[in-house]
């Protein structure tokens, strides 16, 4: 494994100019894998060497390069070194690159490859909260909190993966304004027999129709306003409605959260910190940061000159907090509450100067912990429709994803008998829907395609379940053959070899989502490993191959599988066993 060849090289670079092992880590990589030509296997920046002061900053770099490479001598593991263009590669042993690197699949640390690298132990770990999904109860969980979802999902499985206790929040928007309307349109539009045959539909109607009232009708508004004082004073009437509305949508949402094979420890919301609110506005007040505008709202001047340029209001004039007073309350009571090492909100970017205002409060309240919280925005999905058109709930999009995957596993001559064609569908179709999303940077807005979403064939979810199914069938094919034990001087092919250079690069793909968390890189890194896979397959047949040939090969395919599985896991994609 890449660790293993890493701390060796790192070694011969200690010896030769008498300096720390540990600080030649970072400056080497894995050379990435080529399918038709052999390449080295690991390169060391000279440039990284300069910046730490292990190399002179000055002189030319090509002759600092090719210094210290004639230093390096070459033995029993490294075959060659070379230099070029400010780097030195190193070649390794090939049948000594084979054995480490597949050594862990024959023993209980499969799933653990690539998790367990020195590279890694730079990290800093502790307790991650990732606050994500947050939907607005009494209102169907609608497509736009997909991004959400799925990111944050991503992110926590990532800091789980890498040694992290993970706490999965969903902090709910179940309190402010919107539930003085809804509360004011239930009384006028609502009906407690359709709220239990459809309550989200229901409710939504409901929202829909109140809205549309509110924009020409001051009364409606009025007993909105009315309705959100009762609520905020506890009154028992409006916080019983409320609280039916509440549990309605925590069931439904439990629902798509099943589907979608996400989970959260803990289910939160805006209405559990209502009264820690005010706590915070006596603290901005007790430290001078409150001022009264000319509206008679409670606002903090945050313009660096002080000057009122940029100002923030947490409260109204009426005395009712907002969403950004019970924002900085809940980051206190959960810093109280779990001592979190780190936290990260996960919305879209139009949230990005909320977070900006939440962050500098915090900051101004004298809370030091407010540097180990970060947000991750992203940007819009635009174009995502349905059969029937526009697309307003997530279920539909999830239906619709089944649906088409069922369609084309039904139209293809290579699908397989399965149990459940419904339920593979269903997780082929997620799976898809999930590398679509991830496949750029988070922050870009992306067209959806179902066509080019839902393709067998190229850089999709699909190709991915497709590669996972084959190998898992071709294990099974092959049960009788022993892999436990192999040769591995019998996989010395350029497939061979390039589907194991690509698996040297798995720890530092982990390293590099966990320093900007974007899913981006373990994506291309698992549609390359399925492309290099496709490869091998074709040009190492294990059936009708000599017995420790076969033996030989199957190690290899179910390594390269495991591994499969593993990232996808991570991007929090269900792998399938038959499609």
């Amino acid at each position: 494994m890449a660790c293993f060849f890493r701390r060796r090289i790192a070694e011969k670079l200690g010896r030769t100019l008498q300096q720390s092992e540990d600080a030649f880590i970072p400056a080497l990589s894995a050379v990435p894998a080529s399918k038709k030509q052999q390449s080295a296997d690991f390169k060391l920046s000279i440039n990284a060497l300069r910046s730490s002061g292990i190399l002179p900053s000055s002189g030319d770099i090509h002759l600092q390069t090719e210094d210290l490479a004639a230093q390096l001598t070459r033995d029993s593991m490294v075959e060659d070194i070379s230099a070029a263009g400010g780097f030195i590669t190193f070649k390794m042993n090939r049948t000594l690159l084979v054995q480490k690197v597949l050594e862990p699949f024959g023993k209980n640390y499969a799933q653990t490859f690539g998790l367990n690298s020195e590279l890694l132990n730079n990290l800093k770990r502790g307790t991650t909260i990732v606050e994500y999904s947050s939907p607005n109860i009494a209102k169907k969980f609608h497509a736009g909190h997909l991004r959400s979802t799925i990111i944050g999902n991503f992110i926590a499985n990532l800091k789980q993966s890498l040694g992290n206790n993970v706490i999965r929040m969903n902090y709910l928007g179940d309190w402010g304004m919107q539930f003085g309307l809804l509360g004011a349109g239930f009384s006028q539009f609502g009906c407690q027999e359709k709220l239990k045959q459809n309550p989200l539909q229901h409710l939504f109607e409901v929202y829909v129709k109140v809205n549309k009232e509110a924009e020409h009708n001051e009364d409606i508004n009025q007993a909105a306003r009315d309705f959100f004082k009762q609520l905020e004073q506890h009154e028992s009437e409006a916080v019983s409605l409320w609280q039916q509305f509440r549990e309605i949508t925590v069931d439904e949402y439990q629902h798509v959260y099943k589907r979608l094979g996400i989970h959260f420890d803990i289910y939160s919301g805006e209405s559990f910190h209502r009264d820690q609110a005010l706590d915070v506005v006596q603290q901005l007040q007790s430290r001078g940061l409150l001022k009264t505008s000319e509206e008679g709202t409670g606002v903090v001047d945050l313009s660096p000159d002080g000057d009122s340029s940029s100002v923030c209001t947490v409260l109204r004039s009426d005395g009712t907090t907002l969403y950004i007073t019970r924002d900085l309350a809940a980051a206190v009571h959960r810093k109280e509450k779990y001592n979190f090492d780190e936290m990260i909100y996960v919305t879209d970017k139009g949230q990005a100067d909320h977070f900006q205002q939440l962050f500098h409060i915090l900051h101004r309240l004298g809370h030091s912990w407010t540097d180990r919280c970060r947000h991750v925005p992203f940007g819009l999905v635009r174009g995502m429709k349905t059969r029937i058109g526009e697309v307003v709930f997530l279920e539909d999009v999830l239906d619709e994803a089944r649906a088409r995957m069922l369609h084309n596993m039904s139209q293809s001559r290579t699908t397989k008998e399965m149990d459940d064609p419904e339920d593979t569908a269903e997780k082929v179709g997620i799976g898809a829907l999930i590398i679509q999303d991830f496949k750029g940077p988070l922050l870009s807005d992306y067209k959806f395609d179902w066509d080019m979403m839902l393709q067998a064939k190229g850089d999709t979810g699909v190709f991915l379940q497709y590669t996972h199914a084959r190998m898992r069938s071709l294990i099974r094919n092959n049960e009788g053959v022993d892999a436990e034990t192999f040769d591995p001087s019998l996989l010395l092919e350029q497939t061979s070899i390039s589907v194991l250079q690509h698996l040297l690069r798995y720890d530092e793909v982990l390293y590099q989502s966990a320093q900007d968390l974007q899913p981006k890189h373990l994506v291309t890194f698992l549609l390359k490993l399925s492309h290099l896979i496709a490869s091998a397959h074709k040009a190492l047949p294990v059936k009708g191959s000599a017995p420790d040939v076969a033996q030989a090969r199957l190690r290899l395919f179910s390594g390269a599988c495991s591994v499969l599985a593993s990232g996808m896991k991570i991007l929090g994609i269900t792998p399938v066993d038959k499609m």
